[in-house]
């Protein structure tokens, strides 16, 4: 993700980004609230963006990402120190150097490789806006009963959340396939609730409204899928 308040700067920037081939160009926004506005719908691993901007700087707007790694790409020195408070991954003054944008984007590979074998939450749109679930409590996700493009995620301590207009296959992709499988058209659950379970039934340690084992169904075609998973 690229943000410039500056078009030319913001033009050689991508044109820059386009010659590595490691990176992919998701967006360019040249006002930071432009910005801010599509953020909860915007899927990323890196922001690089400027300092000086109208109405919000670069570092507020750093402060906002949750963590996600950012590269900042100036004309001051100034602000150097501040940037490397927020543990950003490098601080390149402009005019930038294809070479020098190259070796911070190799910096912002390896903390995003590393952030990924270590991430214990997926990032999801809610009826509630963007949110955080942590998978330790993450129990199951079940298809919506109002609105099939909807999808419920259960937790462990008996709450849940409606993730809107989400797919399976999506889901899939951003969960981890060792702690997580699914086992029907409409349900996916965490492999360390299950109990014991048959060809047809898993019964997990989770506790139903009637006082017994809440029980999902096993389909067929995803059997196979359950067993090698269980196997690893």
């Amino acid at each position: 993700m690229l943000l410039d308040d500056e078009l030319p700067g913001l033009a050689y920037l991508k044109m820059l980004c386009e010659q590595i081939p490691q990176l992919e160009v998701v967006k360019a926004f040249n006002h930071p609230q432009s910005f801010l506005e599509e953020l909860p719908a915007l899927e990323f691993d890196l922001c690089i963006l400027d300092v000086q901007m109208p109405g919000m700087n670069g570092l507020q707007v750093a402060n906002l990402l949750q963590g996600k790694p950012v590269i900042f790409a100036t004309a001051y020195k100034d602000y150097a120190a501040e940037a490397f408070d927020l543990d950003a991954v490098d601080y390149i003054r402009k005019p930038i150097q294809k070479e020098r944008l190259e070796q911070a984007v190799q910096k912002a590979l390896k903390r995003v490789a590393n952030s990924s074998s270590l991430k214990e939450f997926i990032q999801v749109n809610t009826d509630k806006g963007r949110t955080l679930i942590y998978l330790q409590q993450l129990a199951y996700i079940r298809t919506s009963e109002g609105d099939s493009r909807d999808k419920t995620a259960y937790l462990k301590d008996g709450t849940h959340l409606c993730l809107k207009n989400i797919t399976y296959d999506k889901l899939l992709e951003m969960l981890p396939s060792s702690r997580f499988c699914r086992i029907n058209k409409k349900e996916i659950i965490s492999l360390d609730i299950i109990k014991v379970f048959n060809a047809e039934e898993i019964i997990s340690n989770l506790p139903s409204p009637d006082g017994r084992s809440l029980s999902f169904s096993l389909s067929e075609i995803y059997k196979n899928n359950l067993l090698a998973q269980l196997k690893n």
